[in-house]
């Protein structure tokens, strides 16, 4: 039996924003542990990665008809959904910055980005520490011009350490002056 990492807590906390039984692209999914979380909320995701091995971990879901899992090397390869559009795009530590045209144009008008990644200063605790694998301030702000944003973040992380940025956007409605309207949670009491 296989032990599933939780999800990230980012996720969790805006999951409330999916519409019922969303279609979710969930990039460089690694062995699924988001595909596994979301299937169990009802919604429909897909996963991306460029190992096999780590995507048989989930192959269950696929058996289920729970997730669809594509095998696709996203760095070197040719973007394996050209034509397709998800309510919500999924991104948690991982960074390939020619990928951001492909990433934005799979969100269906009103979709949802949700990504998280490793930031600058992550180099004085640990890997990664490359300046290509960690995203600059502000970064996730200028990728999301044209987007409106419900919730960004930028800082230190004590356990385990790491410096972290992370978005919540929305994409906006075609052809609407109206802005979506989306719950935020409540603080706790």
């Amino acid at each position: 039996m296989h032990t599933h990492p939780a999800p990230s807590p980012w996720l969790q906390r805006w999951a409330h924003l999916l519409p019922a039984g969303a279609t979710v692209l969930d990039v460089a999914c690694s062995s699924g542990r988001h595909l596994r979380w979301l299937a169990a909320q009802g919604h429909r995701p897909t996963g991306i990665d460029r190992d096999a091995t780590a995507l048989e971990v989930s192959a269950d879901l696929v058996a289920d008809d729970r997730a669809e899992l594509i095998t696709a090397d996203i760095e070197n390869g040719p973007w394996p959904c050209p034509s397709r559009s998800f309510q919500a795009v999924l991104v948690t530590n991982y960074l390939w910055r020619p990928l951001w045209p492909q990433l934005l144009d799979s969100l269906a008008p009103g979709g949802l980005l949700v990504y998280e990644t490793f930031a600058d200063g992550n180099q004085t605790v640990g890997k990664p520490s490359r300046p290509d694998f960690l995203l600059q301030p502000g970064e996730l702000l200028t990728r999301c011009a044209g987007l409106r944003i419900v919730a960004f973040e930028d800082g230190f992380i004590e356990a385990p350490a790491r410096f972290v940025q992370r978005i919540v956007a929305v994409r906006p409605l075609a052809g609407s002056a109206e802005p979506p309207r989306y719950r935020l949670p409540q603080p706790p009491a």
